[in-house]
């Protein structure tokens, strides 16, 4: 009973660890696919996106720092897909969720992308595995 109780003690201790430094623990079994943002058109886009069935999760450590119109989307190998817009960017940091499309599959894209609407370029993608 000892080393359960100190298994669990331990393993509670860890998860407030990460969740103090920001980092968010990936339980087995896993919910979505995770990729890490890189900027682009000269743009600072940084953190972790999430990717699940029907929503798309900018987590916590998500940074951007700012552009005109910035929207989020779905794209394919390098090529944002228009028709994945879920909207305007709600913050330019922290944790955020959006809505995917109807009629839109998740798993036929590999990339996440803030993505300027009034100048038409990319401002920041998150490959998936």
């Amino acid at each position: 009973m000892t080393n359960r109780r100190q298994f669990l003690m331990g393993s509670a201790s860890a998860v407030a660890a990460m969740a103090v430094s920001g980092v968010t623990p990936a339980f087995a079994g896993g919910h979505g696919r995770i990729g890490e943002f890189s900027g682009l058109s000269n743009h600072i886009t940084t953190g972790r996106t999430e990717v699940l069935q029907n929503e798309v999760v900018l987590l916590g450590d998500f940074e951007f720092d700012g552009a005109p119109d910035p929207r989020v989307g779905l794209g394919i190998d390098g090529q944002y897909i228009p028709e994945t817009d879920m909207g305007p960017l709600n913050n330019n940091s922290g944790m955020q969720t959006y809505e995917v499309p109807a009629g839109i599959n998740t798993g036929d894209f590999n990339e996440v992308y803030i993505w300027c609407r009034k100048f038409s370029v990319p401002l920041g993608v998150a490959v998936l595995p």
